[in-house]
């Protein structure tokens, strides 16, 4: 036979247990969601629409172009292009003060910018097989002009 001494603590540890299985919430107890074991269907991407700043360059400009700067500096140039989509990587080879530099740019539509991190920056138009516009020395901020055609 159980006696009241033994019996007190059992009940109290069976109360607490069911008060844990008893709680539940506003919303009752939560079913698992149903899966469906259909096969997923592909779906198209949609593709931006070109927008005015995502003009298209109106001119392959890779290769080798040649032209003359003056303003604070006076010279002749040689300059290696190529050029992905709207993006330009090359060389510009500079007669005064004699210099060879790495130069990267964009070209959109008929506008086109270049430069060498730190030293100079050009900007400008392009048209056919000619270039022309402005440069800044980024050392003085000191400007001039710029042409070429390509070679």
């Amino acid at each position: 036979m159980i006696s009241n001494r033994s019996l007190a603590p059992l009940i109290a540890v069976a109360a607490i247990a069911l008060a844990g299985c008893g709680a539940s919430t506003a919303g009752g107890t939560p079913t698992p969601a149903a899966t469906s074991s259909a096969t997923p269907t592909a779906t198209a991407t949609p593709v931006p629409t070109p927008t005015a700043s995502q003009t298209p360059p109106a001119v392959d400009l890779s290769g080798t172009w040649t032209g003359q700067y003056s303003g604070p500096f006076n010279g002749t140039f040689s300059l290696t292009w190529t050029q992905s989509v709207a993006a330009l990587n090359g060389t510009i080879v500079l007669s005064s003060p004699h210099d060879t530099l790495h130069i990267s740019g964009n070209v959109t539509g008929s506008s086109i910018s270049f430069g060498a991190v730190g030293v100079v920056t050009y900007s400008g138009t392009v048209s056919a097989s000619s270039m022309s516009g402005s440069y800044v020395d980024i050392a003085n901020g000191q400007s001039g002009s710029w042409s070429a055609t390509k070679s």
